[in-house]
């Protein structure tokens, strides 16, 4: 079966998938029908906009109107207060034939109640027919506004005034415990909200009827009015009880049938949904309506209940933005075969079903410019969030799940006389004099018939440090030649630079060593040979470590660093796009000296030099084997900042080739080379807006704590998405080194660990990088350094120490604070968990390094075989990137992959 075939069939079959499960969570519920009217709505006029912390109020005209649209449906509507333009509700009922039950709003400013009191009492006997019954005072009790005895006084000062029956409105556990209060009211008015109290929807009906006979056995004799009643339609779910649009419809639908077989009076919390009350409830404040702020009903009255309505539109738009995503991903995968075509295609459709219910949700909710601006903000957030795992997800299918290779290597037997003459260049700046003297002696036992070796000293100041190097170059004989260059201004490329422009005549290409690599003897026969290709301009091996076996820490860096070359690097390589890393490498001298040398204008010079060699049309050869091992950084602090001027550099090459790679300049490149070199850094960029995503979880960490009401954790879907990426980045990484690189869950663990901790280093890198771009100066990695105090060890990672007992701290007060009683708080618990995660991993892997008494054997890794004890490869090729050069394409076609 052809791939385009295979690739339709699975895209079909996520297409019905798709469908099945939209239509499995959308399944038609029959609740018992919504009467032609009910008896009571609670009612508050405010429309869209209006609020009384703006003191924006609606007009008479709009209450009347509402008013009016409420009489075709209800008996009666309850009222909260008689200020202003509802002190006009009385009258307006009575010209729609509607009753009232007239509220009064009663707080803890006395003056301003006496007011309020006053102008009920007016109002009752201005309006003898259509004000049924008055309530005096809402939850006021519940709020502690006021005392059991202030409410007693009003009560009885009401009460002797006016002959409607009387009474104050509060949940049934407040009647409960202060009984004393039904002595003074003519019937009680309690509020039945099982929502609030974590009640399970399937329950809350049952557990009405069950306080409603509580009140009945406490109270008997005495009427019992269910002033509010009603479950939100969205909003934060509390202990077992989630809000949604179903669940309102569901609630309400079961609460009317059973209240018309018990007899209870009631009004239904409420009409209109009011998006002020936000202010004070948090978001579910304002979605507790029957209609919404527009005044169109929320759900079915007599049809079955779907949870989504829409849902057959939204499953097709996932399926098109799916389709649109498989597109892009199958661009070139010819490679693959079924299982990374299906990872692939699966990925596409939950990022696509993710992003459009995102839309979704967000619509579906009221938004002021604040909420709306934040919102945009994150939807931004998200989508950058999903392409990164695109992108990762890509990598993951190319490096698992392939079906060959795609180019090989040049192994044709050369003659020694046609082997290119090649100068190796070792910079140098402040190195040990024994560990360049172990580099040079490797150097020296070269199995390679035409080379010389560059010895550049730059900028040392210590003659101690150099002039050794200098006389042991001398005993190397006249291949070797040493220069000691201060002041010498580029860094390491101002090095690399001045050693060309004193390179034999006769070099053809450049090869470079870091001062610190001992190379094996084939290194140079086994790489150069690949120039014979008039279009290769680099050869590239990868970077290998020779003392991985010291301790703990340095086995889990060395596990860390396998990642970049035996799963990075060969992907990159199936188009041509590789990363060139300046140790380990040869270039062919006159594409050097064609696109100008190494770059003075970026701290990763070699990475910007290969780019600048793609850009002009050059290909590169990858070779998965080591030739050389040189040492890693001793401690913590060392190998954060090699990392940082890693990314710091990318960030250079991204702003100042910006334009080649979006394809606005000329260049040669190819669109799958754009694609790596962006992609490629697009987790670190990620690392970079994580650091600001993280600030601001901080700050609405602590919004929650101070105003734990009007800040509610975020939705759900927000705070499942960095849980869901953080969990795709260490699921990936474990998989790709167990299946790809071979090592043991263990090491695997421990290179994520590894990893994890230098993500602060990143972010701050990129961030540096991306906005600020001021050049950062070159610093070396140190080499044999001293071991460090655990205290030291601590200050080492002392930013990522503070971030993580900071988030950890506020987690902690949030728990307290706000408690555990809504999902979507524990999600953004899980959130902090696992944003604070990396900083930790920062301060373990410090304190591991302070301790290099710790056995490297707790990690188990294993080093990489050396290339010259294995065979010349012929015509067998093992799984590597490699470059298909001269070889006749019938040879090519017959590789085995």
């Amino acid at each position: 079966m052809s791939g385009f075939k295979q690739t339709f069939l699975i895209v079909f079959a996520f297409v019905l998938f798709v469908f099945g499960v939209w239509g499995y969570f959308n399944n038609p519920i029959e609740e018992p029908p919504w009467p032609d009217k009910i008896p009571g709505f609670a009612f508050s006029p405010y429309q869209e906009g209006e609020s009384p912390f703006t003191q924006t109020f609606p007009s008479r005209e709009s209450v009347a109107k509402d008013i009016k649209l409420l009489s075709e449906t209800t008996y009666a509507i309850r009222s909260y207060t008689v200020a202003g333009v509802f002190g006009e509700i009385p009258s307006i009922a009575r010209e729609y034939k509607i009753n009232v039950a007239l509220g009064a709003w009663l707080d803890a400013r006395k003056d301003v109640n006496q007011v309020e009191l006053d102008n009920l009492v007016k109002l009752v006997k201005a309006n003898p027919f259509s004000v049924v019954r008055v309530i005096v005072g809402n939850e006021s009790l519940l709020r502690e506004d006021l005392t059991v005895e202030e409410m007693i006084v009003h009560l009885k000062d009401v009460r002797s005034k006016i002959t409607v029956p009387i009474s104050t409105a509060e949940p049934w556990h407040v009647w409960i415990k202060h009984p004393e209060l039904a002595e003074h009211v003519d019937f009680i008015a309690v509020h039945m909200l099982p929502y609030w109290e974590g009640i399970k929807m399937e329950d809350s009906i049952d557990y009405i009827v069950d306080k409603m006979n509580a009140l009945k056995a406490a109270f008997p004799g005495k009427p019992i009015v269910i002033g509010e009643v009603g479950w939100p339609s969205s909003g934060r779910s509390i202990k077992e009880a989630s809000a949604s649009k179903a669940s309102e419809a569901i609630f309400l639908r079961r609460f009317i049938e059973r209240a018309n077989q018990e007899g209870y009076v009631y009004y239904l919390m409420e009409a209109f949904d009011q998006p002020w009350k936000t202010n004070l409830e948090g978001a579910v404040g304002g979605y507790w309506g029957v209609y919404d702020v527009n005044r169109q009903p929320k759900f079915e009255f007599h049809e079955s209940i779907i949870a989504v309505p829409e849902w057959r539109l939204l499953a097709a738009a996932s399926v098109l933005v799916a389709v649109f995503l498989v597109l892009i991903l199958m661009i070139d995968s010819s490679t693959l075969d079924n299982r990374g075509r299906g990872f692939l295609i699966g990925s596409a459709f939950v990022a696509s079903s993710l992003i459009v219910w995102i839309i979704y949700d967000y619509s579906i909710h009221y938004q002021n410019w604040v909420s709306a601006l934040v919102g945009i903000l994150l939807l931004l957030g998200v989508v950058g969030v999903l392409v990164v795992i695109l992108a990762e997800a890509h990598e993951w299918a190319e490096a698992l799940w392939y079906k060959s290779r795609r180019r090989a290597l040049t192994h044709s037997n050369v003659p020694d006389q046609a082997l290119p003459f090649v100068s190796i260049h070792v910079p140098a700046y402040n190195e040990p004099a024994d560990m360049m003297i172990e580099t040079l002696d490797a150097l020296a036992l070269l199995d390679y018939p035409n080379f010389e070796v560059l010895v550049i000293d730059n900028n040392t100041k210590d003659p101690a440090v150099w002039e050794p190097v200098q006389a042991h170059c001398l005993t190397l004989g006249e291949r070797f030649k040493f220069f000691h260059v201060s002041p010498l201004a580029g860094y390491k490329a101002g090095a690399l630079n001045f050693a060309l422009k004193e390179t034999d005549a006769r070099a053809e290409a450049i090869a470079v060593i870091d001062s610190d690599y001992m190379v094996e003897s084939c290194w140079l026969r086994r790489l150069a040979v690949q120039l014979v290709d008039p279009d290769i301009a680099i050869v590239q091996a990868p970077q290998d470590y020779r003392d991985h076996q010291e301790n703990a820490f340095k086995a889990m860096c060395y596990a860390e660093y396998k990642g970049f070359f035996h799963i990075g690097m060969v992907t990159r390589n199936e188009r041509n796009a590789i990363i060139q890393h300046g140790t380990m490498t040869i270039v062919r001298r006159s594409v050097l000296e064609e696109v100008g040398g190494w770059g003075e204008t970026t701290i990763t010079e070699d990475a910007d030099l290969g780019l600048k060699i793609f850009e002009h049309g050059y290909q590169a050869a990858y070779i998965e084997q080591s030739f050389g091992k040189g040492l890693m950084p001793d401690t913590f602090i060392d190998y954060k900042k090699q990392r940082y001027r890693w990314a710091y550099g990318a960030m250079q090459i991204l702003r100042e080739h910006a334009k080649a790679l979006l394809h606005w300049n000329s260049t040669k490149l190819e669109p799958g080379q754009r694609y790596h070199f962006v992609a490629g850094w697009l987790p670190w960029i990620a690392d970079g807006f994580n650091f600001i995503f993280t600030l601001m979880a901080i700050v609405w960490s602590v919004l929650m704590i101070i105003s734990p009401i009007e800040f509610n954790a975020p939705q759900i879907i927000f705070s499942l998405i960095p849980i869901f990426f953080f969990g795709f980045k260490v699921a990936k990484m474990l998989i790709l080194y167990m299946g790809q690189v071979r090592t043991s869950f263990r090491t695997a663990l421990a290179a994520a660990i590894a990893g994890l901790a230098l993500s602060h280093a990143i972010a701050m890198a990129v961030l540096s990088g991306l906005f600020i771009g001021r050049q950062m100066p070159f610093v070396r990695t140190p080499k044999k350094a001293d071991t460090i105090a655990l205290t030291q060890a601590v200050m080492d990672a002392r930013a990522e120490t503070f971030m993580g007992f900071l988030l950890f701290t506020l987690m902690w007060v949030i728990i307290w604070r706000v408690g555990l009683d809504s999902f979507e708080t524990v999600l953004w618990i899980c959130v902090m968990v696992v944003q604070m995660i990396p900083y930790f991993a920062s301060l373990i892997l410090s304190l591991i390094s302070s301790v290099p008494q710790l056995p490297a054997s707790l990690i188990g890794v294993k080093p990489n075989e050396s290339a010259c004890n294995s065979p010349v490869l012929d015509t067998d090729v093992v799984k590597t990137a490699v470059v298909e050069t001269v070889v006749e394409k019938e040879e090519v076609q017959n590789l085995k992959v």
